[in-house]
């Protein structure tokens, strides 16, 4: 079955006016100008990324042509396909169904998609809190994380490392949240996670660490792990697919997928114009300040 995890670094993309303009008239229009309304040019050029992994894979991975492919939004924001083909094999036998999820947040967006499993995925930077200290940012977020989870983080080192534990145990818990499509109802503390003791390092995904939901092992859910680089953590939650007759999941025989980090070029190969060049839209993003003063790194 197939497996997809793309990458696109945002923070280092500048697009020049012909990338910009060609970039919006390769997406829906409502999305174009869902996008024009983010004050921030971060915001904006995380979110078009974003729109073109999406478009991209389904071009790509499902053979829709790029003029064909209409994306629409769940109540909760969750991008889905509007009429997806059915996908068949060369046997002419019909093929699992993929589930796809983005999430962009610190310098990426990322793209996780699977056939035949629910997946969800989110992508953490570690960075210090804006405006408290850590302990108090931590007292803050207290009912996030269950008794075991906050002993994790708190012995974790230094308080860069504890950050990093708690954005690590973050992105686990959205990533499930996203696969489940479960808004800000659930109560995150009825999912605990155990950290596989193997460390994490760039360019290499760990599957081992293991979900508790209301107290009992999730054995029919696998966790894959990676850092894009030292300060981002990305969790991709894989669930058993929403048909009674799903095959059972096994996570020992699971081979983790690396994410492969793609270029602007590689987001608009397949691309083809929706709509007709708009200058005024260079003009609007050319106005916006890269990010709020204090993410200016």
């Amino acid at each position: 079955m197939g497996s997809v995890r793309w990458a696109f670094r945002c923070k280092s993309w500048t697009p020049s006016r012909s990338d910009w303009l060609f970039a919006a008239r390769c997406i829906q229009r409502e999305e174009k100008d869902r996008i024009g309304q983010f004050v921030f040019a971060k915001d904006a050029k995380s979110s078009m990324a974003g729109r073109l992994l999406l478009r991209r894979f389904v071009c790509e991975m499902m053979g829709i042509p790029w003029s064909e492919i209409r994306l629409e939004r769940s109540p909760r924001g969750k991008p889905y396909l509007a009429a997806p083909l059915k996908v068949g094999s060369d046997s002419g036998l019909e093929q699992p169904a993929w589930s796809f999820n983005l999430s962009h947040q610190g310098d990426y967006a990322v793209l996780a998609a699977e056939q035949g499993m629910q997946v969800g995925v989110d992508i953490m930077k570690t960075a210090m809190p804006g405006s408290s200290s850590v302990p108090e940012f931590f007292r803050i977020m207290t009912r996030q994380f269950t008794v075991y989870e906050w002993s994790v983080i708190q012995s974790a080192g230094s308080e860069h490392q504890q950050l990093a534990t708690f954005y690590r145990h973050w992105a686990l818990k959205e990533s499930f949240i996203k696969a489940i499509g479960t808004g800000l109802g659930f109560n995150l503390q009825r999912v605990e996670f155990h950290l596989t003791s193997e460390p994490l390092t760039p360019g290499h995904a760990l599957h081992q660490t293991k979900m508790h939901l209301d107290e009992n092992e999730g054995d029919d859910w696998i966790f894959e792990e990676s850092l894009l680089d030292a300060d981002h953590h990305v969790a991709v939650a894989l669930g058993p697919a929403d048909k009674p007759a799903s095959a059972p999941l096994h996570p020992s025989l699971h081979t983790p997928t690396t994410f492969t980090l793609l270029s602007f070029s590689d987001l608009i190969a397949s691309a083809s114009p929706l709509t007709e060049e708009d200058p005024a839209y260079w003009d609007s993003f050319q106005m916006k300040a890269e990010a709020p003063q204090r993410q200016r790194q």
